[in-house]
């Protein structure tokens, strides 16, 4: 069984063949994701002039360190 996965700035589920373009100011790494990626869940977002983090519920907490952006 796959696993699902979830657009983390639409909250869309990802589908192989489905186009779901990713925001312009998220590509150019200016938004940090609004959706868990494992469930899809609309995450509590906190933005800092160094980076952000983004927590879900179920999932716990994304920093921009983590994801490399900061």
């Amino acid at each position: 069984m796959t696993e699902e996965r979830y657009n983390p700035f639409t909250g869309r589920r990802i589908v192989d063949g489905v186009d779901d373009p990713t925001p312009t100011a998220a590509s150019m790494g200016l938004e940090p994701p609004r959706f868990c990626e494992q469930c899809g869940r609309r995450m509590i977002v906190q933005v800092s002039p160094d980076g952000w983090w983004a927590k879900c519920s179920r999932h716990g907490v994304v920093d921009s360190i983590d994801a490399a952006r900061r």
